[in-house]
């Protein structure tokens, strides 16, 4: 890697987990400078302004989540496999989250609802993909014979990616993962019941 793509992987890096974890409006550039040892200067040559460096960030962030999640989509054999492992990927989440600081999404939505229409837009952006992921499923489900076809696609999608978002949270706050257990179980069910 050269050194200009090892600075903005550096700050992209040292960045996100400040804005995981402090929040994207209390992470000053100085936050970022100290915990990346750069100059504003080294930032600015990479990104236009701390606006362009959140959004970035989270991208950075969601893709890793969206990659990692893939990886063991991919690996199964059948849709139903398939959905399996993303409720385990979750059901480990206490034990080994991707990220300090909790889910990137949920944070950035929680803090970027009325306030910060930019970053608001790359979450609305990355849930639509992951949405659009698992309808993919789904259907791809439907199409070899595995998912009942009158299974309603996007609303499966919507209670899952949902269900799951919310368990994160109730993990977070309560620090316990039997509220991310009880959610899984109960998509297990949901998902048995459009099995074929």
């Amino acid at each position: 890697m050269r050194n200009p793509e090892l600075t903005r992987l550096t700050i992209l890096e040292k960045s996100s987990i400040l804005f995981n974890t402090q929040g994207y409006k209390a992470t000053s550039l100085s936050d970022i400078c100290k915990a990346s040892k750069l100059t504003k200067g080294a930032i600015y040559k990479n990104f236009k302004d701390k606006s362009e460096l959140e959004k970035e960030a989270l991208l950075f962030m969601s893709t890793k989540l969206l990659t990692d999640v893939a990886d063991r989509i991919s690996e199964a054999p059948d849709a139903e496999n398939k959905l399996y492992a993303i409720l385990k990927y979750f059901e480990n989440y206490h034990a080994c989250p991707p990220f300090e600081g909790g889910c990137p999404l949920m944070n950035a939505s929680i803090e970027a609802d009325d306030s910060n229409a930019e970053l608001k837009s790359v979450v609305k952006h990355v849930m639509n993909l992951m949405h659009e992921h698992l309808c993919r499923v789904i259907r791809n489900g439907i199409k070899h014979g595995q998912v009942k076809e009158d299974t309603d696609i996007s609303g499966l999608s919507s209670i899952i990616i949902s269900s799951l978002e919310g368990s994160v949270m109730m993990l977070k706050v309560m620090d316990t993962n039997k509220h991310m257990m009880a959610t899984s179980k109960f998509l297990k069910s949901e998902i048995a019941r459009n099995l074929i």
